[in-house]
């Protein structure tokens, strides 16, 4: 689980294992693999790291694996 914050500081947990895409429009805006949004306040590419590190902690992606999702 990673930890972000909705727009009003409200801070959550959110399974990074759902995650399907990250984009800026400008506020960072996540949209899950169920179809749903979710609006944040930190920005894209510390999703991106905090979701990289989720990976790694549950042994999904390796610190050196090739041909992985997410690229160092």
């Amino acid at each position: 689980m990673i930890q972000l914050t909705k727009l009003n500081g409200k801070k959550f947990y959110l399974n990074a294992l759902y995650i399907e895409t990250v984009e800026s429009f400008p506020d960072t805006t996540i949209t899950l693999t169920n179809g749903k949004k979710i609006v944040v306040k930190e920005k894209e590419q510390t999703v991106i790291d905090l979701s990289k590190d989720f990976y790694k902690d549950i042994q999904v992606l390796g610190r050196h694996e090739k041909g992985a999702l997410f690229h160092e």
